[in-house]
């Protein structure tokens, strides 16, 4: 059986639940002597240590005899052809990524269903075939200027900590279609960051074609994040709405 996102039921995550035996947890708390001695300036200190002993994410691996004259030429123009590297490597492992988070959106749809302003099956479709797509046309720039698409770069390892919730989300079978257009939204506006700063790169690395490519690349992205809004949208004020349920929020 389908239940609203928002629905009311019997929540005892809340101390008010119980609130006799709340009263004896805080007070058990305020008596409870504390487990070590010094407080919390002791982890900042640990934190620190590890952190100057770390020797970070990664590297960006070295290019092959083409990418080093690309290189090269990037340097004497002032730019750094590892920086453009690294967070190509991050947009691969996204796109990547942005593929997965679009199939099983796809099979959210099949379980809940959609809305009046929802999602359809083509439009999630579309949007999984531009991701496999922009990763083809990340995969290829690398190869272009001599790198390995298929290595983790600082950039990319930092994403993936970052973006590892988004994954999970949607693959959690307790949240619904409506739902899961959180994390999408989440990932789209990433993206699409993500992509200005690239073109941002490449233009100033003298990448022109490159630019290019990337610009229509963010135009379809920003496409991609008008629907997702729109259908977020849409999904939320139609479970708000008294009497009427979102078909993707489970009713």
């Amino acid at each position: 059986m389908q239940r609203k996102s928002s629905e009311m039921g019997l929540n005892r995550t809340g101390i008010r639940t119980s609130p006799v035996h709340g009263k004896k947890e805080i007070e058990g708390a305020e008596k409870a002597l504390p487990s070590s001695p010094g407080d919390a300036s002791g982890i900042w200190k640990v934190r620190q240590e590890l952190a100057r002993e770390s020797e970070g994410l990664g590297s960006v691996p070295p290019p092959n005899l083409k990418g080093l004259a690309k290189a090269a030429a990037d340097l004497l123009k002032g730019g750094r052809a590892t920086v453009f590297i690294d967070k190509l490597g991050q947009r691969a492992g996204f796109e990547r990524v942005g593929v997965r988070l679009y199939e099983a959106a796809l099979s959210k749809l099949d379980v809940f269903g959609t809305w009046d302003g929802g999602p359809s099956r083509e439009q999630l479709e579309k949007i999984r075939r531009d991701e496999l797509s922009h990763f083809a046309l990340v995969k290829s720039t690398i190869e272009k200027l001599g790198g390995d698409p298929t290595a983790l770069t600082p950039a990319a390892n930092l994403q993936a900590n970052l973006s590892e919730g988004v994954p999970k989300v949607l693959v959690d079978p307790r949240v619904n279609l409506l739902q899961s257009l959180e994390g999408l939204l989440t990932a789209e506006l990433v993206d699409n960051a993500s992509w200005e700063l690239l073109i941002q790169l490449a233009r100033e690395l003298g990448h022109r074609e490159i630019a290019e490519d990337f610009q229509r690349a963010l135009d379809v992205e920003q496409e991609h994040l008008a629907l997702v809004r729109s259908w977020l949208a849409a999904g939320t004020r139609l479970e708000a709405t008294v009497g009427q349920e979102a078909a993707g929020a489970p009713a």
